[in-house]
């Protein structure tokens, strides 16, 4: 038919599914949603915490996109090669796509070879490989120092670094070796999520400090000699580990940093409520983005702003198809679990975008909020994909 419309939507991680899950319920099946995405299965990024501590198996927290397909989904494996916003053309693997709308949604790319010596010395709990390769160095640790590193100031999911520390820290007690374990925080940033406020800050480094947990802020790391298990950091202060789990710089993936979509930030810059990039039809929602706040520091990268944002532009582009108004606006609401250890969990969350500040708040720690968290993981995997 000839208003037949494409979506292109770009990437298959939480933005990228949940767009096109609410782009297929909102329009009829003559229009085509198609999702490109490397990877043949979703990761349920979270759940990365639970298996470096042999909480959690991968398999169990996989899906393949091709179940997509069932809902009327085109999933397209290929690696993107260029994006022409212009044209709302994409080349994957050779072949030009076309779309009436495109929604980029490719996260931020893991950049450990950034930093002298990083990716030989540890583990990038970020990754399905690295997480697996940290349970294995936790298990096979009987003694010595664990350290957890943040290399660069701003990163996906601001929690979870801490989170780390607490399950490690939960682990070894379980298992009865903490005493000749010491587990330490060496941070890039001044202060624990700081663009949630510093009353969010002073809870974080409260639950360290109650695990016996050194914190030490504003250590931005220089190089790492994986053969003496050093760190050296750019304020002249170094550091020993035995094991060392970190979380890498980030940046735009390549494809975006060659387009014509990357921003003064190197990231993709947005309209902070529609999501729509500099070029008409085309949007970028999650981690691609950069959307500065009021205090002058960008909006977290976590998914449950992608989540919230890719429902946003999913509604605007099918009433945009449909012939109506795009009334959907994403108003900077977030939250996320902080998993403490021992089946515990605290909930914070609140208005990003409210002025001057953050209005956010922070529930203690419980099995209640555990509990939440483990729910929302089940209903994700069994009913999202």
């Amino acid at each position: 038919m000839s208003d037949r419309k494409t979506v292109l939507v770009l990437g298959g991680g939480v933005g990228g599914v949940v767009a096109a899950r609410e782009l297929r319920k909102r329009l009829p099946r003559r229009h085509r949603v198609v999702l490109v995405e490397r990877e043949r299965a979703h990761l349920f990024a979270p759940s990365l915490l639970w298996l470096m501590v042999g909480l959690r198996e991968a398999d169990a927290i996989q899906r393949p996109l091709a179940r997509l397909e069932r809902r009327g989904i085109e999933v397209r494996h290929g690696e993107i090669e260029k994006i022409d916003p212009e044209r709302k053309t994409v080349t994957v693997s050779g072949e030009e796509l076309v779309g009436d709308y495109v929604i980029v949604s490719l996260g931020a790319e893991l950049a450990p070879e950034t930093v002298p010596g990083l990716p030989d010395a540890g583990h990038d709990f970020y990754t399905l490989p690295g997480a697996e390769s940290l349970r294995a160095a936790l298990f096979g640790l009987k003694s010595g120092r664990v350290v957890v590193m943040t290399a660069a100031p701003a990163y996906k999911c601001p929690a979870a670094p801490y989170e780390a520390a607490l399950l490690i820290d939960a682990n070894l007690r379980k298992r009865g070796l903490r005493e000749g374990i010491s587990v330490e925080v060496f941070a890039a940033e001044p202060a624990p999520m700081g663009v949630a406020g510093p009353e969010m800050s002073a809870a974080v480094k409260q639950l360290l400090a109650a695990k016996g947990i050194p914190y030490h802020p504003e250590h931005q790391i220089k190089s790492v000699d994986a053969g003496a298990r050093k760190l050296t950091f750019a304020n002249g202060a170094e550091a020993a580990y035995d094991v060392l789990a970190y979380v890498p710089p980030h940046r735009a993936p390549r494809v975006i940093r060659e387009s014509a979509l990357s921003g003064d930030t190197g990231w993709v810059s947005v309209d902070r409520h529609t999501l729509e990039t500099k070029f008409p039809g085309v949007f970028a929602i999650g981690d691609v983005v950069s959307i500065p706040l009021e205090l002058g520091k960008p909006l977290p990268k976590a998914g449950v702003f992608a989540h919230g944002q890719a429902e946003v532009v999913a509604r605007n582009v099918a009433a945009a198809i449909e012939g109506g108004a795009a009334a959907e606006r994403f108003d900077g609401h977030g939250e996320c679990f902080i998993e403490v250890g021992d089946g515990k969990a605290g909930f914070g969350g609140g208005d990003f975008y409210a002025v001057p500040k953050p209005a956010v708040t922070l529930h203690p720690p419980s099995r209640r909020w555990h509990v939440g968290k483990v729910l929302f993981e089940k209903s994700w995997l069994y009913l999202k994909l």
